[in-house]
């Protein structure tokens, strides 16, 4: 649908980015070709921007935001509101002019708004802030009734209906209250008296004769068998592994260490620490004594055991069990079980068969149900109340929204951090502002082309965090895995940071003109080391061979003498190629050199550096045109539409290098100066620079007829040949 709003564009970064400053432009945002947007969803978790403001756009709850929504908020809150521009101007509070009383809805929020500020005392008032609608929903929250259809044992001053509350949540559970507590609903009510009658059906039924085999005692002996079911099966399991092969006994029955590991602490009455232990000493085919000699961690329950179900079937003389005793003891409590396995409502069966019996009498389901609706009759009048916070949030933060999803003015802005920028990282003499919070690395974030050093963050008493920090200036050269440095959030709080990977890209022109040269010394020091340790090496094995040959000197057999020691024919071969080549190439360079004028030495010099650092410079210039953050922040749950770069002078504001305060005054005698170093720099400067005067000089030295001292004397010109005279005429 086309619309004849006008817009404005800014050309920020790049990027032609719409301006949104009116709630004219609010309006026509839904028009607004999407392309153009810089954004199309963001996360709501880890932005530093309120959450629960962010949770009330994300309608689905799916944990993002998407343009749709965004949309839809605007939607709604022009329901609500006269102009929707007081929604840009990033204040917690709203004149009670700004409701729309044209409108259903904006009459209902105005209404509400004046409701809270009488129930604060500011009857007078002419706008209401975001504290105050805050201060009134928790206030109203710890009222009776909320409107959720959701009722709690405070919900109601009789003891009996609280106490039928608390036997349903206890029971069947509960469903959380909007005032932050644990209630019932309507289902929940059903389901409880459902139970009750099914569960009072089954009891006054009862078991047959057959099933209570023990009589009035079954229920006894079968919790008594369940308390020790485990433990005594595991015991008869260690007896027939032990009559299997008797080298499993000293295992079965637990190593000393165990037992010396418990004397050395001082045990419980009820000594927990053996309860894993058996229920007594392990042997093959030995029965299960029941009252002297047994885990004393269990001697209650197996004394329980005796008394509720062996004295009945077997006799009290009966002390011990024998597998097939114990066997014969599950069989008989195995239908009675079985029967309570199927009990109807078996959720209320805790609560006793009086106490079911006396809530069916009492009857009370009609007065929770009346409850419940009294309940839901405010839901108006506390959605109204939610929906004057929902405004009021919208009014502080969708202007901080909008200028990080339909454009990023915050992010280029010199005095505004964007809601995905965490922080501050100062480490190697340099701060970034470009910090993410992030859950892991991301490989998508390495097309970005930035230098990206993920750091992790510790602060005592709180969680860890990762940020993922763009380092924009300066060069790489000390920045490395297990570098230290410090993390400023956006709350001021200090956090110790240590890079644990990188992703290495060019962050500087500058960086690329030194790199192969840095890469090359680097080289060197490598082999150098390299050569060093083998050396070190090699002279370690030669003074051990030098110590064996003199400690068993008189073992070996002297020299001969006069013998003349070998010389390695290849070696020497080597040493005279290399020198060979060595030579041949310095004198192709003085050669060279020397048919050179005094101008075009530097500019040889010149060109060579050139064609070693400018491929170098021209990748690194080719990657920071292309730099942008999109990747990274799709890496984190975003979805960028625009190339949203990061350009060589926008690089230099996110990352700022050391420098020293205006006006600051500066010693440069430095006491702990390599003085002596600084002596050969100079002079070897100093040399370089008579060295090349003295070279121009011989060069056009009239004597040495323009050739430079190492250049050969040149051959004397022909004299021209004599010519005979001409006749006389």
């Amino acid at each position: 649908m086309a619309s004849s709003h006008v817009w404005k564009f800014f050309r920020i970064g790049g990027l032609d980015q719409a301006a949104v400053e009116t709630g004219a432009d609010l309006l026509a945002l839904k028009h607004l070709d999407q392309k153009l947007w810089v954004a199309l969803s963001c996360p709501v978790k880890g932005l530093e921007l309120d959450e629960k403001t962010l949770a009330l756009i994300d309608t689905d709850k799916d944990g993002r935001i998407r343009a749709p929504e965004l949309l839809a908020a605007i939607d709604w809150a022009a329901l609500h509101l006269e102009d929707l521009g007081v929604l840009l101007k990033g204040r917690d509070a709203l004149p009670l002019a700004a409701f729309k009383t044209t409108t259903p809805e904006g009459k209902a929020v105005l209404a509400s708004a004046r409701h809270i500020l009488a129930t604060l005392g500011k009857t007078d008032a002419a706008e209401i802030t975001l504290a105050d609608a805050a201060d009134t929903a928790r206030l109203f929250a710890s009222t009776p009734f909320n409107g959720d259809g959701i009722i709690t044992p405070d919900s109601t001053p009789d003891a009996a209906l609280k106490l039928i509350i608390a036997d349903i949540i206890a029971t069947i559970g509960g469903t959380p209250d909007r005032n932050g507590g644990t209630g019932v609903d309507q289902s929940r009510i059903d389901s409880f008296y459902a139970d009750l009658s099914a569960f009072a059906t089954w009891s006054e039924q009862g078991a047959s004769p057959a099933v209570l085999t023990f009589g009035e005692g079954t229920a006894a002996a079968l919790s008594a068998m369940q308390a020790v079911r485990a433990k005594i099966d595991d015991y008869f399991s260690r007896t027939r592994l032990a009559a299997f092969d008797s080298r499993a006994l000293s295992a079965l029955n637990r190593s000393e260490d165990e037992y010396l590991a418990l004397a050395s602490k001082d045990l419980s009455l009820t000594v927990q620490e053996v309860a894993g232990f058996p229920l007594s000493r392990i042997e093959a085919g030995k029965p299960l004594p029941l009252l002297d000699a047994v885990n004393p961690a269990w001697a209650a329950a197996l004394a329980t055991l005796h008394t509720a179900v062996v004295t009945p079937v077997f006799g009290a003389a009966k002390t011990a069990l024998t597998e097939a005793d114990w066997t014969t003891l599950k069989a008989r409590l195995g239908a009675y079980e079985t029967w309570t396995a199927t009990i109807p409502g078996a959720a209320v069966a805790k609560l006793g068969l009086e106490r079911v019996k006396a809530l069916l009498a009492a009857d009370q389901k009609n007065a929770l149900t009346a409850l419940i609706a009294q309940d839901k009759a405010l839901d108006p009048e506390f959605t109204a109340i939610t929906s004057v916070e929902k405004l009021l949030r919208y009014a502080r933060d969708f202007r901080v929204l909008l200028n990080n999803f339909v454009n990023f003015f915050d992010f280029y802005s010199p005095d505004q951090l964007a809601i995905f920028q965490a922080g501050v990282l100062y480490l190697d003499s340099r701060s970034t502002e470009f910090c993410m919070q992030i859950t892991a690395p991301n490989p998508l974030a390495a097309m970005s082309k930035a230098y990206i050093a993920y750091v992790d963050c510790k602060r005592a008493g709180e969680a860890p965090i990762k940020i993922a920090a763009c380092f924009t200036q300066g060069d790489s050269d000390y920045l490395f895995v297990g570098r230290n440095g410090i993390f400023y959030d956006r709350k001021g709080h200090d956090w110790d940071a240590t890079i644990t990977s990188i992703v290495d890209n060019p962050i500087s022109i500058h960086q690329a003109f030194w790199s192969p040269y840095k890469k090359f010394v680097r080289m060197i020091e490598e082999q150098v080391a390299k050569r060093a340790a083998a050396a070190d090496a090699a002279a370690n094995t030669k003074l051990t061979t030098a110590a064996t040959l003199t400690a068993n000197a008189d073992k070996s057999a002297p020299p001969k003498p006069g013998e003349p020691k070998k010389i390695d024919v290849g070696t020497v071969a080597a040493l005279g190629v290399a020198v060979g080549a060595i030579g041949g190439a310095v004198g192709a360079i003085a050669t060279g050199l020397a048919k050179l004028t005094y101008y075009q030495i530097p500019m040889v010099i010149v060109g060579i550096i050139l064609v070693i650092s400018v491929p170098s410079m021209l990748i690194a210039w080719l990657k920071l045109r292309q730099r942008n953050i999109g990747p990274l922040l799709e890496s984190n749950g975003w979805a960028i539409n625009g190339r949203v770069k990061i350009n060589i002078p926008f690089g230099t504001k996110l990352t700022e290098r050391a420098r020293l305060p205006l006006g600051a005054r500066r010693t440069l005698a430095d006491p702990y100066a390599d003085e002596e170093t600084a002596r050969r720099k100079t002079l070897f400067v100093l040399l370089l620079i008579l060295f090349v005067v003295a070279a121009v000089w011989i060069r056009w030295d009239h004597h040495q007829r323009g050739r430079y001292f190492w250049q050969p004397q040149p051959e004397p010109a022909p004299a021209p040949a004599a010519t005979a005279p001409a006749p006389a005429p």
